[in-house]
């Protein structure tokens, strides 16, 4: 099984070959802005967003404490490239016009600060996501995809109203650690990633996860994926190259269908 894993990465990252990769700091950063913008308009198109409830947020390349998030008040279904704040790890917007979110700035910034590895960061107040975690457990290796988050994601379960007070925001980042993905207990979901196509990636697979096991669960008694074979799929599924991988198609579909996106 562990040579079939590799060799799958193997092709996986063979079929980028064609594709190079950003080099300098001003590529990497409008490769990492224009996938931000393009995964918030993956959340809007999949029904993810909730009024201004939302965030996702991306690592600047150069002032690595500075994040890249969108404002608050514009719909994921119209948020543009241009539009995205520029913020520093103390909350001053340095870059953008509009407003931040008081909660994303708390959040984010402290799993940003926590974390260097964490390039980017996704939450929303998904329909599938907060009916889930109000149920206050983990995601049980159900599906080949859930397999995904298996020993690799948290509960939160100290939910105390709006996150708006950064030592929740270190508790959830504490809580976190170095895994992919958090359930905040009555709330919703939370991912991050090494790039910001697997922040995105996890949240929109976790997400569909959450929805399966709810109606495997009103369906009846789901059988569950044994512990040695959950963490052998987890290698092939959830590593940062498979949510790079699995997030290009979305990226790919998003773009061609609304390219001001990218404006």
């Amino acid at each position: 099984m562990k040579n079939a894993t590799n060799s799958i990465v193997m092709n996986m990252d063979d079929t980028n070959g064609t594709d190079a990769p950003p080099e300098s700091l001003d590529e990497i950063r409008q490769d990492r802005k224009s996938k931000l913008t393009a995964s918030l308009r993956l959340f809007g198109k999949f029904g993810f967003d909730e009024g201004v409830a939302g965030h996702i947020t991306v690592r600047d390349p150069e002032r690595t404490d500075h994040f890249w998030v969108n404002p608050m008040g514009r719909s994921f279904k119209q948020v543009k490239m241009s539009e995205l704040l520029l913020v520093s790890h103390t909350g001053k917007v340095v870059e953008g016009q509009g407003l931040l979110n008081g909660a994303a700035f708390t959040i984010h910034s402290r799993i940003h600060m926590a974390n260097p590895k964490v390039t980017a960061a996704a939450h929303s107040h998904s329909l599938y996501g907060k009916a889930f975690a109000s149920l206050g457990k983990q995601l049980d290796p159900l599906t080949q995809d859930s397999c995904a988050f298996y020993d690799d994601h948290v509960l939160f379960d100290n939910f105390s109203g709006v996150i708006l007070d950064n030592s929740e925001g270190e508790l959830i980042a504490a809580a976190l650690g170095d895994r992919k993905a958090a359930i905040l207990q009555n709330h919703g979901l939370l991912t991050v990633g090494e790039t910001i196509d697997a922040a995105a990636w996890w949240f929109i697979t976790m997400e569909r996860s959450c929805q399966a096991q709810l109606m495997a669960e009103a369906a009846g008694t789901p059988k569950l994926i044994g512990h040695e074979v959950a963490l052998l799929t987890r290698d092939v599924v959830g590593n940062p190259l498979a949510g790079k991988f699995n997030f290009q198609p979305l990226y790919d579909v998003i773009v061609a269908e609304q390219p001001d996106l990218l404006e």
